[in-house]
């Protein structure tokens, strides 16, 4: 499958079967986060892979009660180890750094035939005091892994492309 197929074909995946992720395609998708790019090389992320069903369940809460983060065999926790350094532009570096990683990863999962989706929506404090992630370091995402239920497929929406890209200058 080429680049832009891939692109088109990765979705919000937000029903899951209960069919168990094989460890080899969870390796690839983690190796993918691996191999991406980052300021200056740093590599500034730590990725939690979550199985346990006592946690999964639990995150379910931090997340505002969305089940199907915890219907899927596994939760990533994506950690910025570094969440304080700026770009000279002034963006933050590692939520760039560890948006890039995490890309890959759900990338990585739809070439395989699983799911994902990118949560930002959770209580920092508690996701961190339940996956002893410490103080000093951020949860910038949370994704779940695992094969889309039967049916999960829909069509989704995107902008035109005039709609998104400006030549030469805003406009």
């Amino acid at each position: 499958m080429d680049f832009l197929s891939l692109a088109a074909k990765r979705r919000s995946v937000r029903s899951y079967s209960a069919k168990p992720v094989e460890e080899e395609k969870l390796k690839a998708c983690l190796e993918a986060a691996r191999l991406a790019p980052s300021a200056n090389n740093r590599q500034p992320w730590r990725l939690i892979v979550v199985k346990a069903p006592e946690i999964r369940a639990k995150l379910v809460e931090v997340a505002g009660g969305q089940r199907f983060v915890g219907e899927a065999p596994i939760v990533i926790a994506a950690v910025a180890l570094d969440p304080k350094r700026l770009m000279r532009c002034q963006i933050p570096a590692y939520a760039v750094d560890v948006a890039i990683a995490l890309d890959h990863l759900t990338l990585a999962a739809a070439s395989l035939g699983l799911g994902t989706c990118w949560i930002g929506h959770f209580d920092q404090g508690e996701a961190k005091e339940l996956l002893k992630v410490p103080r000093e370091y951020q949860i910038v995402a949370l994704t779940p892994l695992g094969y889309p239920a039967v049916g999960e497929e829909r069509p989704r929406s995107r902008k035109p492309l005039d709609a998104l890209v400006s030549w030469d200058v805003w406009s």
